[in-house]
């Protein structure tokens, strides 16, 4: 049985994972058969956001923590994880992919992506095993994997494909409930709720991606 890594950021769409496109992918992976490991860096949170009123709150939250809420507890360090863990690994997005896997939502063309993340990507690419990545985390696999000319999707926001472009990817615009395949990189990506317009859209294309992923890493 395939093992797929799930990497999240957090819990909640303004400060972390987004809950949703994180739990879609864990459905469906579920309903392939396939066993899953999730696993977040265990690092402060950049920002706390109110998700009821949209405010920046005062708290302090760690990311591994908050990321244990979608887990159900069944969660690992990132650190403590290697490409040899998994057969796949899959990013959901969420400001917490922007904001807790790398800086780009405060420095955008100058971003950063941090070092744990940045090693378990590499390692999955040398091994050949396939990413995926949901919504805004295609800024992660660009900024990382810029020069390798990846193709990526963000859905059609152009100026975060700009963005995209300037790291070195190859942006490809894609409506929500399809999915962007780069064989060479062995790389997929679904705009989810870059586009929306709700549940039942994102998940056809997170369906799509999930099933692409299982494919390539069999």
């Amino acid at each position: 049985m395939a093992k797929i890594g799930i990497l999240l950021s957090g819990c909640g769409v303004k400060d972390g994972s987004e809950i949703h496109e994180a739990v879609l992918t864990m459905l469906a992976l579920d309903r392939l058969g396939v066993e899953r490991l999730c696993l977040a860096p265990n690092v402060a949170q950049s920002d706390v956001v109110n998700h009821f009123t949209g405010e920046s709150a005062s708290a302090s939250r760690n990311v591994l923590v908050e990321s244990a809420r979608i887990a159900r507890g069944e969660i690992s360090d990132l650190a403590k994880v290697s490409a040899s863990d998994m057969d796949a690994l899959i990013l959901p997005g969420g400001f917490g992919a922007a904001k807790n896997l790398c800086d780009f939502a405060v420095a955008g063309v100058r971003t950063e992506v941090y070092p744990e993340v940045s090693r378990l990507l590499w390692e999955m690419h040398e091994a050949k095993k396939p990413i995926g990545a949901i919504c805004i985390a295609p800024v992660v696999i660009a900024r990382v994997f810029g020069g390798l000319r990846p193709k990526v999707t963000i859905g059609n926001d152009l100026a975060t494909a700009k963005i995209l472009e300037s790291f070195g990817a190859q942006h490809q615009e894609c409506p929500v409930d399809d999915i962007v395949v780069d064989q060479e990189n062995r790389l997929v990506t679904t705009p989810a709720y870059m586009l929306g317009p709700g549940l039942r859209e994102i998940a056809s294309g997170i369906e799509k991606l999930v099933h692409q992923i299982v494919a390539m890493a069999a």
